[in-house]
């Protein structure tokens, strides 16, 4: 059984095995749709991710993501004080099939280091964190190979409970949209004295000590025993109110891992801002790159076109009223080429008029943004259409340095 997920999605996918009772391995693979036109074959993105899911039986076994190494059996040891034991088990012989993680934790228990109690208690976590990143995927292909199970096995896990549980936790997700995008991003504190007068002092220490701008929210639940819903709920709040902010943090592998694959790098957004307003175009340039994204502004309306065609940007802003050449006129040659014909073009005014967003419509833009706007508004639109920037390393170094001299 193979296919792709714009034809067949993960649910059912996973309900067909256990309708079937199958056993054997379901491998998912990600990726993006490459391309200037929806007719052209569909690539795959060289940051695609994958995932393995193990069945016996119509049951889940196991499951885990494959590009990385030991790190996340490594955060769900720290809960047990048994990290650092990790680095003393010999290479285990399953170590050369798609489930090296699980030969490991087989090891710990093995040799005692681990009660076959905490390695289910691991295993769940691990099922629940794969299958919720999978039920969130919707661009990608699968293939199921019928084969003998993984072994030996610890647990399984009906596939129908599982399901309703993750599924909703999948929606509940969607309500921290824009603010929190992803498990994945690293939370650090911006304003500690404020966030001290807002909450209990043990529950401050606590955020204080694991929002460090290195630590993801999936990490903070790995290490509390948490679901990323519960711990994404708990600083909603404060990333709203901006005492917290969240950035992505790459993995950087310990040296002392005995296992590890390179990590794609991730693809910086590009954002074209066309506006004949100076203090605008270096407004928007300086907030997003600051974020991460590599932001362009053109100040020329008649250079604006084959620049564009240039740059292949991931998202253009665009001003209504310019000289010589319009935003709409503008927003209607870019849709005429297929090469923008699914880019989000938005446009950019001082008035926010009924006449103006229709006509702004009629000309094939995807959005509306009126002038003047905060630091706040722009990235939420920018998130909307291209999702989160990636900042420099070393940004989250500074502002946790910042905090740091801010609160001592």
């Amino acid at each position: 059984m193979q296919g792709n997920l714009s034809e067949i999605d993960i649910r059912s996918i996973l309900q067909l095995i256990e309708l079937g009772q199958r056993t054997g391995e379901l491998f998912v693979e990600a990726y993006s749709f490459i391309g200037n036109s929806g007719n052209l074959p569909t690539q795959r993105s060289p940051a695609g991710q994958s995932w393995y899911v193990f069945c016996f039986n119509g049951q889940i076994i196991y499951a885990t993501q494959s590009a990385g190494s030991l790190f996340r059996l490594r955060d769900y040891l720290r809960r047990y004080k048994a990290d650092t034991a990790l680095d003393k088990i010999q290479v285990p012989y399953m170590a050369s099939t798609n489930a090296p993680e699980y030969a490991y934790l087989w090891a710990l228990l093995e040799n005692h280091i681990l009660t076959p109690a905490q390695g289910r208690n691991i295993i769940h976590s691990m099922i629940h964190e794969t299958l919720f990143d999978l039920l969130s995927l919707h661009q990608g292909s699968f293939t199921f190979e019928m084969g003998s199970a993984l072994a030996p096995q610890l647990t399984s896990l009906e596939i129908s409970l599982l399901l309703a549980k993750i599924v909703q936790q999948v929606q509940q997700w969607k309500q921290f949209h824009p603010h929190i995008q992803s498990p994945n991003q690293c939370p650090i504190i911006s304003d500690p004295a404020q966030l001290r007068v807002a909450l209990p002092a043990n529950t401050f220490n606590t955020l204080r000590r694991w929002a460090d701008g290195h630590t993801s929210i999936r990490q903070m639940a790995r290490y509390l025993n948490r679901d990323v819903l519960t711990v994404a709920k708990a600083i909603y709040p404060f990333v709203q109110q901006g005492l917290v902010q969240v950035f992505f943090q790459p993995s950087v592998a310990p040296v002392n891992n005995k296992i590890e694959w390179s990590s794609p790098e991730t693809k910086v957004k590009r954002v074209v801002c066309i506006d004949d307003d100076n203090v605008i175009r270096k407004t928007v340039e300086s907030i997003l790159n600051e974020q991460g994204y590599e932001a362009t502004g053109i100040s020329n309306p008649l250079e604006a076109l084959s620049l564009v065609f240039k740059l292949k940007p991931d998202l253009i802003l665009c001003d209504i009223a310019m000289p010589e050449l319009d935003g709409y006129e503008i927003c209607a040659m870019l849709r005429s080429s297929s090469a923008f014909r699914h880019t989000p073009i938005v446009m950019l005014t001082g008035i926010d008029g009924f006449i103006d967003r229709v006509q702004a419509r009629m000309a094939g833009a995807t959005d509306y943004f009126t002038k003047p706007f905060g630091e706040s508004e722009l990235l939420m639109l920018v998130e909307k259409y291209v999702g989160p920037g990636y900042p420099p390393a070393n940004l989250s170094e500074k502002l946790l340095s910042r905090s740091l001299e801010h609160e001592f």
